[in-house]
């Protein structure tokens, strides 16, 4: 996923348009989003949008994801939205691989479903290569705004001092051989210039998309993690010189060494491409 658009599960009106504004995933939300009155009447909401849907498989388009509450609202949470149309669950709050457990407990009609903790303390980050082997795990999140308000963590204008936590999600995601995080959002969706700059800096640094409060936002994340067609080009010519020569070292175009791990980033450049079913949704 490139781009992931938060969506309340309370509001019907914005759940019957989410599929339709051009994200590579949807995050369907019964925790933050939604008032703790709401809570039980988000769930049933959500658990009627998502029956109405195709199942994940056959479905073309958006996956569907749904972010549940921590504790025993989460698994009641995790059994009402156990549907087809469901990829994963986003567990909020996760403190430790016993979290997920109790989740995947709730989850076994449903084998398809993955999960993804958000790890929203500094506690839970410094067990990020525990969690990463817990159950069902695909990849995992950072919860930026709790761990800055556990951790008293204020970032200033550049977000430098969030550079540790997030090269630390990044690291523990890949040791593991998950999928690199999506970045967390940008609240203000109106600087569209200032969620470019920092969505190429967290590009850099490992992220493999970002995650959307606005559908605003979606184009300019898109266009920051579509490799471009020059990209393209030049990690199919890297790839097809190195199997050329036998998967060996060689030299590209301008006389550089190509070697394996020169060839490993250019297949990610290459994984990285949309596939058209995506394109034409």
């Amino acid at each position: 996923m490139r781009s992931a658009l938060y969506v309340p599960a309370d509001r019907p009106d914005m759940l019957a348009k989410a599929l339709g504004r051009g994200a590579d995933g949807v995050i369907v939300d019964l925790e933050d989003a939604v008032a703790p009155a709401a809570k039980e009447r988000a769930r049933g909401i959500c658990a009627e949008w998502l029956a109405g849907l195709a199942p994940a498989g056959g479905r073309p388009g958006p996956r569907v994801w749904v972010r549940i509450n921590p504790g025993r609202p989460g698994l009641a949470d995790a059994r009402a939205v156990a549907l087809p149309a469901v990829s994963g669950l986003m567990v909020a709050k996760t403190e430790r691989v016993g979290d997920l457990v109790a989740v995947a407990g709730e989850l076994t009609a449903a084998p398809w479903i993955a999960l993804c903790p958000l790890l929203e303390s500094a506690s839970a980050l410094l067990s990020a290569p525990l969690i990463a082997r817990g159950p069902r795990v695909s990849r995992m999140h950072l919860g930026e705004a709790d761990l800055c308000a556990d951790t008293g963590i204020a970032p200033g204008p550049d977000e430098r001092e969030l550079l540790w936590p997030r090269t630390q999600l990044v690291l523990a995601c890949a040791a593991a051989g998950l999928d690199p995080p999506l970045a967390p959002v940008s609240t203000d969706f109106h600087d569209l210039d200032g969620l470019r700059t920092s969505t190429r800096a967290l590009k850099r640094l490992g992220f493999g998309g970002r995650s959307c409060i606005h559908p605003a936002q979606i184009p300019v994340v898109e266009e920051v993690f579509t490799p471009s067609p020059a990209e393209i080009e030049r990690a199919r010519a890297l790839v097809a010189r190195f199997e050329a020569a036998g998967a060996g070292a060689t030299l590209d175009e301008s006389g550089r060494m190509i070697d394996e791990a020169v060839v490993r980033g250019a297949r990610r450049v290459l994984a990285a491409v949309p596939d058209p079913m995506t394109l034409r949704r």
